[in-house]
Formats: structure tokens, C-alpha cells, sequence
């Protein structure tokens, strides 16, 4: 456990006096993070079209995502730990105001580098996300807290799911720019509604933000489980952004020739997937994490065998697409539920530890894309995938589970 000062344990709320969220609460709290989170994933599906309108390579290209991947995670290093030291109800509005700038400056670029800068605030502005997860944990009492992060990441990983169908759908109606511009509007409006309906708290820990920051590190050194769980997190999330990154440039030329719309449309692929997320909740509450984890990460390392066939046949793409979504999704739940038990008063900086791996992960994995699937062509992407989602795998096994459960069961 992290033992910054007592007072930090003494001043911050924890899960003693935390009693049962209001259903529509965790509804809000869920479509939150759907639609902060979405605005990482709008260029996904556009970056042929992207590259195209600014005369650029795909490789070029991708590193808008990439940008904003990298900016989640400073965002998630310097932003989420305020969760544990300001009054939330006043710190995400404030945060959701700034990404309404930066998502105005997206659709208004006039070069791929402003566009890049773009996404790179969007990236640190949109980290309000990892600071409702955590607060819906801490709002939610012990028996029911892995149903209701179920619920609210249910709601993060359809928005970032639907985020790709959205924008393509949009971008072949009104250009690629106007999805930009109608999330800076959604933005604005979903602050002043948090602001209004985010519950008030009780007086904060008074911390240098310098000792707040330091206190991450210290999280990471002295909880094993963490930094196990955030091994999970780098490798499935980089696996995650290996396809998503390169999907686009795969079904916009041969053999599909698809339109932004029809790219767009793959995006509901894996919201069956997020919707289980509340499934695995509940699991979670049962004590599967572990056991259940090695399901998952095998899924993300076999689903690249289906999408390499993908290439030309459009059912193993498919199914590969929503395999995959499924051990992601699954994996990111049982880690979430593991790390936040393992100190209440200190949950935003555990979610941050974690967090900032998770999308260091999927940075490393859009950009070693951009660069493989520009030399080696989607076999390349698919074998890349592989490799790193077999990484995971072959970690989960030396957790030995099944010698745990032995031993309980003795």
C-alpha cells in the first residue's frame, strides 16, 4: 500500500461511508466516458481520407493517432492524479471546457501538423474519463463496485467503439472536419450537466502536486499486482491500436475499396463486446479476475490468426475484429477491478500508474503500425499483432492461477 501522509488517508473519502450509486447516476457517469474517450478515435477510420486531403503518406498520417494516444497518456501522468487531491465535481467540467478548444482546433486545421497538435491536447484534455472510472468506484459500496465499473466502462468502450462508426458516417456526409466541430458541441453541453449532477465531496487531502506525482511512483514500486495488471494493459491496448490503426488503409484499398461510412460501420463489430463488459463485472465480483484474465489474453493473441485472413475474405476479418474486442475488453475489466482494491484512498493514482501503461501501450502499437503496414502490407500488421498479444499470453502463464486455486481448494 502507498502511505503518503495520514491525512491523506483521513481527509479523502473512501469505501467505509460509501453506500449504493443511483442508477442514473452510473448511466450518466457511463455516457461520460463514452463520448470523452471517443474523441481519441474519430481519425481512426478517416486517415486515408486524412492523408489524402493533406497530400501525405499513411505513414504521416497515423501519427495523428498516435499524437493523441501519446497526449492520453501525458493527460493520464499530470491530469487524473488531481482526481485524488481537487473536488471532481469541479475539476472534470473545467477539463471538458479545454477539450472543446482543442477539438475546434482539430476541425479547423489547415496542416497535418496542427492537426497533430490537435490531437495531442485532445488526448490530454479527454483523460476526464479515467477520472470517473475511479470515482464511480469510489461512490459504488464493496458488494456492487465490479458491476458498476462494468457498467461505466461498458459505456467508455462503446464510445470508443462507436466513436470510429460515428465519424465515418459523418465524414462521407459532411466531410472528415465536421465531426470535429459537432464533438466540440457535445463536449460543451456534457460539461455543464456534470457540473450540475456530480455529486459533491467532502474536504481533499492538502499535497504538494509534486509529492501527489511522486506518490504514482511509489504505487508502482511497492504494489506487485499493479504492475503486473499494467503489463496486461501495455500489451492488449498496443495489440487493440495494431488493428484499429491499420483497418482503415486495409479496407479503403483492395479487395474492399470501401467508403468512410462502410470503414465506419466495423466500429459496431465490438459493441457487443463493451456490453459484456458489465458481464464481467460481475464475474469479477466473484473472484475470477485471475483465471479468467488467461481466457481473455488468449484471445487477443489468436484473434490475429482470424484478422490475417482478413486480408481478402470478409467473414474471418469479422470475427477476428470482435475476438479481438472481446480479450481486450475483458482483460482492461479484470485489471481495472484487481487495482482498485488495493488502496481506497489513493484510487485516481493507481488508475493513473495503471492507465499511463495502457496507453503507452496502444502509442507503441499505432506507431510501430504505421511503419510495419507501409513496408510489410497487412500480413506484416497481423504477424506484429500477434507476437505482442502472444507476449501477454505467455505472461499470464507464469501467474500459475491454476496452482492458486489448488491450494485454495485444499
Amino acid at each position: 500500500m502507498c502511505n503518503d501522509e495520514a491525512t491523506v488517508a483521513d481527509i479523502t473519502l473512501d469505501n467505509r461511508h460509501a453506500g449504493s450509486i443511483r442508477p442514473a447516476l452510473v448511466l450518466l457517469l457511463a455516457v461520460a466516458c463514452g463520448m470523452a474517450v471517443a474523441n481519441l478515435y474519430y481519425a481512426q477510420p478517416l486517415l486515408a481520407t486524412i492523408a489524402t486531403a493533406f497530400h501525405t503518406s499513411s505513414t504521416t498520417a497515423s501519427l495523428v493517432v498516435t499524437a493523441a494516444q501519446l497526449g492520453y497518456g501525458t493527460g493520464l501522468a499530470l491530469v487524473v492524479p488531481l482526481g485524488d487531491l481537487l473536488e471532481r465535481r469541479k475539476l472534470v467540467p473545467f477539463v471538458m471546457l479545454v477539450t472543446v478548444g482543442a477539438l475546434v482546433l482539430a476541425g479547423l486545421s489547415p496542416r497535418i501538423e496542427i492537426l497533430a497538435i490537435a490531437a495531442a491536447l485532445i488526448g490530454v484534455t479527454s483523460v476526464v474519463a479515467q477520472i470517473l472510472v475511479p470515482f464511480a468506484a469510489h461512490l459504488a459500496s464493496d458488494s456492487e463496485r465490479g458491476r458498476v465499473v462494468g457498467m461505466v466502462m461498458s459505456g467508455l468502450l462503446i464510445g470508443i467503439l462507436l466513436a470510429r462508426t460515428v465519424a465515418g458516417l459523418v465524414a462521407e456526409v459532411a466531410g472528415w472536419r465536421t465531426i470535429y466541430l459537432l464533438a466540440a458541441a457535445w463536449m460543451a453541453l456534457l460539461s455543464v450537466v456534470l457540473m450540475k449532477t456530480l455529486p459533491r465531496e467532502d474536504s481533499r487531502p492538502r499535497m504538494p502536486y509534486a509529492r501527489l506525482l511522486g506518490s504514482v511512483v511509489r504505487l508502482v514500486r511497492d504494489e506487485p499486482v499493479l504492475r503486473r495488471r499494467s503489463l496486461y494493459g501495455l500489451i492488449t491496448f498496443a495489440c487493440f491500436n495494431v488493428l484499429w490503426t491499420s483497418l482503415a488503409f486495409l479496407l479503403s484499398g483492395p479487395p474492399y475499396h470501401y467508403s468512410n461510412a462502410l470503414i465506419g460501420l466495423f466500429g459496431l463489430l465490438g459493441v457487443g463486446g463493451a456490453t459484456a463488459a458489465s458481464i464481467a463485472g460481475r464475474l469479477s465480483d466473484r473472484g475470477l479476475d485471475t483465471s479468467l484474465t488467461g481466457l481473455t489474453m488468449f484471445l487477443v493473441a489468436g484473434s490475429f490468426a482470424l484478422l490475417a485472413l482478413g486480408g481478402h475474405s470478409l467473414w474471418p476479418l469479422m470475427v477476428g475484429i470482435v475476438a479481438l474486442d472481446l480479450g481486450t475488453q475483458g482483460t482492461q475489466l479484470f485489471n481495472q477491478a484487481q487495482i482498485y482494491r488495493l488502496d481506497p484512498a489513493a484510487r485516481s493514482r493507481v488508475n493513473t500508474a495503471y492507465m499511463v501503461a495502457y496507453f503507452v501501450g496502444g502509442s507503441l502499437g499505432s506507431l510501430g503500425t504505421g511503419a510495419v503496414f507501409a513496408t510489410a502490407g497487412w500480413d506484416g500488421v497481423c504477424i506484429l499483432g500477434g507476437c505482442i498479444g502472444s507476449c501477454g499470453f505467455v505472461l499470464w502463464l507464469t501467474e500459475r492461477p491454476w496452482r492458486r486455486m489448488g491450494a485454495q481448494s485444499q
